[in-house]
């Protein structure tokens, strides 16, 4: 517990800091578009455990994605400038700075690229290293301002929301319906009888009428 909760200080310290000269910041940039980063390891890229937001900046959570693959190569999501490579407590991590005050980070991954360096989206970044879950895995983190956020909304996996009618309007309604006038009791409806174009009624013959 003490371990993690060190590893977490940490990462909060070394992953904020400023930009290296160049880097993407949010002002002035156009926003990220969903789906528009690639997936930084080989497919088929199944998720071994979800984001999980936390409460608060401190509290417990899952601040990213862990994505098992058999192929060790790490590749950039998208182009950037690498923030950070080296060593959190025990465990080899790499960062990326984008445009759109994103922070990509990637762990436990070995990396030759230094602060700085520029990348393109698809190049390798680095290798994974065995030892974050029972099988090869990558813990795959963003950060959008500062605050963690799902990795997916930069991937396409989450599809989009769509409203559905509340309980409350479908009772709305139903009371609306239910308010409608209503005939008195004892009298009867009555409707006209269609006359068909051109028809001509004759003087003085009455209508029918249906009940």
């Amino acid at each position: 517990m003490r371990r993690s909760l060190a590893l977490l200080f940490v990462v909060l310290a070394v992953l904020p800091g400023g930009a290296p000269a160049g880097a993407g910041g949010s002002s002035g940039e156009a926003p990220v578009a969903a789906g528009s980063w690639a997936w930084p390891v080989a497919a088929p890229h199944p998720i071994v455990r979800p984001f999980i937001a936390p409460a608060t900046r401190y509290s417990a959570g899952h601040r990213g994605i862990d994505v098992a693959t058999d192929d060790p190569r790490v590749l950039a999501p998208a182009a950037g400038i690498v923030h950070f490579s080296g060593v959190v407590v025990d465990r080899p991590v790499l960062s990326i700075r984008h445009p759109g005050g994103l922070l990509s980070s990637f762990e436990p991954v070995d990396s030759p690229l230094t602060a700085g360096t520029p990348v393109r989206r698809g190049d390798v970044i680095g290798t994974l290293q065995p030892g974050h879950c029972s099988r090869l895995c990558l813990h795959f983190g963003v950060r959008r301002d500062g605050e963690y956020v799902s990795p997916l909304l930069f991937l396409g996996g989450i599809p989009r929301s769509v409203l559905l009618p509340t309980r409350a309007a479908a009772a709305s309604r139903r009371r609306f319906a239910s308010s409608a006038p209503s005939p008195a009791p004892g009298t009867r409806r009555t409707r006209k009888r269609a006359t068909a174009p051109g028809a001509v009624r004759r003087a003085g013959a009455p209508g029918r009428s249906s009940l």
